[in-house]
């Protein structure tokens, strides 16, 4: 077994863990629903928009978060960039979030994903 292998066996038996590190949810990406993703959820804030000059809307905030989990669990695809996302976490809350940064390592996928809300 290669290095590469080991550290892509590790991340799914480590950082996919839902006893130390990740949490279900269910993806919907592309028009399906992926139920049951291992995945971490982290850096979520909530920061200050720029507003545009005619946007004239106050209490909007921009919410940003970095999403982890492992490729195989969405048949093999990576969410490009500016695509739409939906998030639903064990609580039934759905979220939609808009791709920011896209990119695949070892078998796991990470996302830095924006979204607006109140």
């Amino acid at each position: 077994m290669s290095f590469r292998e080991m550290v892509a066996a590790d991340n799914l038996k480590v950082f996919c863990n839902t006893d130390e590190f990740a949490d279900l949810h269910t993806i919907t990406y592309d028009g399906q629903a992926y139920e049951g993703v291992p995945c971490t959820i982290t850096q979520l804030e909530a920061k200050d928009r720029v507003i545009p000059a005619k946007d004239h809307a106050k209490g909007i905030y921009l919410v940003t978060a970095i999403c982890q989990f492992p490729r195989e669990k969405l048949g093999g695809k990576v969410p490009e960039k500016g695509s739409k996302i939906g998030i639903t976490d064990e609580t039934d809350f759905l979220r939609h979030y808009y791709v920011a940064q896209s990119g695949c390592a070892l078998g796991m996928v990470r996302l830095e994903l924006e979204a607006y809300d109140e």
